[in-house]
């Protein structure tokens, strides 16, 4: 947005959100129908099954989801077998999530249905537009990831 007059469509923060919800609600619909997950669940799933095992909190971390949406997500998992928590051998007080054998071979089918998905929707870019997307995308991350870390980092106010 260029100028200061409230425009809503044209905030960048908001177009990320909608453009955000819109590929992901495609997507979720596609697997919603077949494995009956939701996006928060799928989001669980999707970590787990490219990162390996984690901690809740680090969990909640890699998705950049809020802890309340994770903390429900993973009981939808464990309680339909998709997930187990498993003893963590870097800790003995804490618990590892991870992906049950179930859990595993769903992930296994989604993940191609996504990434078809996602091959239609960047279809019509032209040649080297999809580099440049996702070059711009991980840097308004890492920009957006920087900037807010001097605000946790930061004294306390009084």
């Amino acid at each position: 947005m260029n100028d200061d007059t409230g425009d809503l469509a044209g905030f960048l923060p908001y177009q990320l959100s909608v453009a955000s919800n819109a590929v992901s609600g495609l997507i979720a619909e596609r697997y919603r129908k077949r494995f009956g997950l939701k996006i928060p669940e799928w989001r669980v799933m999707a970590v787990l099954g490219d990162r390996g095992s984690m901690t809740q909190r680090a969990l909640t971390a890699a998705t950049l989801m809020d802890k309340v949406a994770v903390n429900r997500a993973v009981k939808v998992l464990e309680e339909r077998g998709l997930i187990a928590r498993v003893p963590n051998p870097g800790d003995g007080r804490s618990h590892l999530l991870a992906l049950t054998d179930e859990g595993r071979a769903i992930h296994g089918e989604v993940m191609p249905l996504a990434r078809a998905t996602e091959h239609e929707l960047l279809a019509d870019l032209v040649p080297g537009e999809e580099d440049t997307l996702r070059r711009l995308l991980a840097g308004l991350r890492a920009r957006a990831l920087q900037l807010a870390r001097p605000a946790k980092e930061g004294p306390e106010q009084e």
